[in-house]
């Protein structure tokens, strides 16, 4: 009984949104609260998948439970000597066919729009190494900066351990923004749940994907590909403001304290006036 109702409360966390957080928090369950256009399709298709999956394991968990109880030896002592039934054997193999091109018919339009990059305002480029991030922003002139993790000694109040990072990556609010991703030694991944954003970052090459983020906020990724020793201490932190707070930010230079302190001025004002609201 304790395993089915397990079974049940995964499906129906994982199906709600009102469940999905924006950072990871102990015993959640599903997706993370989708910020962007490319993450919201991702969970729709991912709950159009639970209605395809649950019924397909509650049926094998059946069958084989029934299995065990028809023919044991016990209830079965003379087992059959069939080895053959053409209905059954086109029956499991159309039928896997037919579930997959079903699935083909969501899932290829939303490969195609996470790929197929649109009109971007700027582009950011980061560059993994270990165990840190270097980010750009070329069309705004602004020098790369160093990203690293927070060491949990120097925590301040409200900072993450293994998320927060010294300095972030800012970016407005509904802007488009082209993300072009390398590394210096070895493969290492930006990966952003939030986003829907998951990309290699391979030595000598430069791979792209796009991101739109519709909600202000503070939103954390990490490189999810096994990259050595500190594979774990390489988070990012994203800063998702509005437009005059970000070229306020660039005016102050990414990736200095005075940076920082724009940001930091930014979201406590917009958190005194969620307050009030409130």
């Amino acid at each position: 009984m304790r395993f089915l109702t397990a079974i049940v409360l995964t499906w129906f966390l994982a199906s709600t949104s009102a469940f999905a957080l924006s950072v990871p928090v102990d015993g959640a369950l599903g997706l993370q609260h989708a910020v962007t256009p490319i993450m919201e399709r991702i969970t729709e298709f991912h709950n159009l998948l639970l209605w395809i999956i649950i019924p397909i394991t509650l049926f094998v968990m059946g069958l084989l439970i029934y299995c065990m109880i028809r023919f044991n030896s016990k209830n079965n002592p003379v087992p059959s000597k069939n080895s053959h039934n053409t209905l059954l054997e086109v029956v499991w193999t159309a039928l896997p066919v037919v579930i997959l091109i079903a699935i083909s018919v969501f899932s290829f339009p939303l490969l195609y729009y996470q790929e197929e990059i649109p009109d971007a305002d700027f582009t950011i480029k980061a560059t993994g190494s270990q165990w840190n991030w270097t980010f750009e922003y070329p069309d705004q002139g602004a020098p790369e900066y160093l990203s690293m993790m927070v060491p949990e000694a120097d925590l301040q109040p409200g900072q993450l351990r293994n998320l927060s990072v010294d300095y972030p990556l800012v970016v407005p609010l509904d802007a488009t923004i082209r993300l072009q991703v390398t590394a210096t030694d070895v493969i290492h991944n930006f990966a952003m749940p939030a986003f829907g954003t998951k990309i290699d970052a391979i030595p000598g090459r430069i791979n792209e994907s796009w991101f739109q983020v519709t909600e202000e906020g503070v939103y954390y990724g990490q490189c999810s590909e096994l990259c050595g020793l500190g594979h774990a201490y390489m988070p990012i932190e994203v800063h998702v403001v509005s437009q005059a707070a970000f070229d306020a930010w660039i005016a102050a230079e990414p990736g200095s304290d005075e940076s920082n302190a724009v940001i930091a001025s930014y979201e406590a004002a917009r958190n005194t006036r969620l307050a009030q609201l409130d």
